[in-house]
């Protein structure tokens, strides 16, 4: 098939219309390529494990729309089942049968989850999960973790204070400080960092919440005994764990790191891959605690488009796909290859590198490692990414652009591809070393 190519620099025209009725030309910061440095690429179609560009280019995607295309672009069942209901209707704004057979799915791989309610985004999952574990305690300060990101509300853009034992700070404008000093902020990795706020604050702690496996500071995967600590520091101060697997999950195992790690959360947020690439989330836990939920308790959360039915047929779709017998195993041998060929590019660098790899999203750090918190995360250089990131664009291979970003394999990427991305590796090292 013959791309229709636009005219060469189409996307740096594309970002200057942008930016004069978009902030900053992006509808999400990252895009922007202010971490790499040049203009974002305006990505026109997918297809498997492809994404091209308004110029008709080509490019292997590891960025997989950050997370949720574990199946690739344009999945033939994918795309009818959401034509399918698209016929019947786009939004309703009541009940369907999409999202009792979508809940019913999620529940299977997440037992703990005995109830779930549907929302329309991440952000949106751990801001209610928040204030349902508030509501349930009857307490106000939670814990996160620097480095940990879940989503973008008040209480959680917050960066720790001038001791780890005061309250938090807030990292954007507009956030007040009466609502960032009720988030305390610890290491990851390090329990004796929740010990210590603990210690002061246990009793008006609600709960901690925690990336089980750190994916927006790369890839960091949790020390042993890391979640198995936190879940006996909540059990043993009247604290929920809230396990925030938007990322996670359906990803790095079908159960996601709860079934990786052996650790069960109070309350478990879903999001990306349940919705096949449209727009989702869902909290969940115990059914004790979504009984609080209006319309059976007081504590409100609702949203119009809430369980949307296109969004709800895409996410059943993809499941189906991810439970066929072998698709883990498979999806794993292909990460388990790709790390050994990009373990054999990066030594060749003469600058430090670090890779590090959970299940199906891996990370290059270019610093010494192990990364195990966001101080190590912050070591690695960005300017040496930067020259590692446009090396591998220009050879096709499209990566995260920011240098704490994790990368995400999919089922569509076939061997083919994973030699092509490691061959592109070794050259890129080489431009490196030059």
């Amino acid at each position: 098939m013959v791309e229709q190519c636009a005219p060469r620099g189409a996307s740096s025209v594309l970002f200057e219309r942008a930016r004069r009725v978009i902030p900053g030309g992006v509808n999400s910061p990252v895009r922007a390529y202010q971490s790499v440095g040049g203009d974002p690429l305006f990505i026109q179609r997918g297809e498997g494990a492809y994404v091209f560009d308004v110029e008709g280019r080509r490019y292997v995607d590891y960025v997989a729309s950050w997370g949720p295309m574990i199946v690739g672009h344009c999945h033939p069942k994918v795309v009818e089942a959401i034509t399918r209901a698209a016929q019947q209707g786009t939004s309703f704004g009541a009940p369907t049968v999409s999202e009792i057979e979508l809940a019913e799915k999620i529940r299977q791989a997440f037992p703990m989850m005995e109830q779930l309610r549907m929302v329309s985004s991440g952000t949106e999952a751990t801001m209610s999960a928040i204030r349902l574990a508030r509501a349930a305690t009857g307490r106000q300060r939670i814990i996160k973790f620097e480095g940990c990101y879940h989503g973008h509300s008040d209480g959680l853009l917050v960066q720790a204070g001038s001791g780890l034992v005061k309250t938090g700070v807030p990292t954007s404008p507009g956030v007040p400080g009466a609502v960032a000093e009720l988030t305390l902020t610890a290491r990851y990795n390090d329990l004796d960092s929740v010990r210590q706020l603990m210690a002061q604050w246990g009793a008006e702690v609600a709960c901690i919440i925690v990336e089980p496996v750190a994916g927006n500071m790369g890839c960091v995967p949790p020390v042993d005994g890391f979640l198995q600590g936190l879940r006996q520091v909540c059990d043993d101060h009247g604290s929920l764990l809230i396990m925030d697997e938007v990322m996670t999950g359906f990803r790095v195992a079908h159960g996601g790191a709860q079934q990786r790690y052996g650790v069960t959360g109070d309350l478990v947020t879903l999001g990306k891959i349940i919705g096949g690439g449209l727009p989702v989330g869902a909290f969940g836990g115990r059914a004790d605690l979504m009984a609080l939920l209006a319309p059976n308790g007081q504590v409100y959360q609702a949203g119009t488009l809430s369980g949307n039915p296109l969004a709800m047929s895409a996410g059943i779709a993809t499941l189906n796909l991810i439970a066929e017998e072998g698709f883990y195993r498979r999806l794993e041998e292909s990460a388990a290859y790709l790390e050994a060929g990009l373990r054999s590019a990066v030594a060749q660098c003469s600058v430090p590198t670090c890779l590090q790899r959970v299940g199906a999203m891996f990370c290059l750090y270019f610093c010494e490692g192990p990364v195990t918190d966001f101080t190590t995360a912050r070591q690695s250089s960005s300017a040496d990414f930067a020259r590692y990131f446009h090396a591998m664009l220009t050879q096709g291979i499209y990566l995260g652009p920011a240098p704490l970003e994790s990368s995400f394999l999919g089922a569509a990427h076939s061997r083919e591809d994973l030699d092509r991305t490691i061959d592109a590796a070794h050259r890129a090292c080489a431009a490196l070393n030059g």
